[in-house]
């Protein structure tokens, strides 16, 4: 199973703000289905409760420490590493956050799927620092602001060297 990390930052790494992205950029949205759909997609209870509803076309799992938590059409475990094993026969297991689920898991996760929104927005969750030299991009697109997204953005992908 490919272990991979989808994420929309600023360059400040900044991810959220009060439990909702920092920015409307609907080409992200897009891209996030796009690469997202027909996968297992693993999210901790809050960010479930930030998209509001289990995501259609996708095996939603959701960890969460209270046990008694419910959620419509997902899949609801105490950890990471139960979510892991259930998700064993996968191909790719997308993790879509929030931030404690990223600094879990990033130096296990094999690609990176990031959108960089260009600038610094205010906000109180980030991604994890992390050694950027221990991966190798496989892709980048550049986008300009237009008259839907109003900031400048790149979809990247990295792939961990394996060398």
């Amino acid at each position: 199973m490919k272990l991979s990390i989808i994420v929309a930052m600023d360059d400040n790494y900044l991810i959220g703000k009060d439990n909702s992205l920092p920015w409307y950029l609907p080409a992200d949205l897009a891209y996030f289905k796009k690469i997202t759909i027909g996968k297992t997609i693993l999210m901790g209870r809050k960010t479930h409760d930030s998209i509001g509803r289990s995501l259609p076309n996708r095996r939603n799992i959701i960890v969460s420490k209270n046990t008694k938590f419910k959620a419509d059409n997902c899949e609801v475990v105490s950890s990471i590493d139960v979510a892991l094993s259930l998700a064993n026969n996968d191909n790719e297991l997308m993790i879509v956050g929030g931030s404690s689920f990223y600094d879990q898991i990033i130096d296990k996760v094999d690609r990176l799927y990031i959108t960089e929104v260009k600038g610094m927005f205010d906000g109180d969750a980030y991604f994890p620092e992390f050694d950027r030299t221990k991966f190798i991009e496989l892709s980048r697109e550049s986008h300009k602001p237009d008259e839907k997204n109003f900031y400048t953005y790149n979809f990247i992908v990295l792939q961990r060297n394996t060398y």
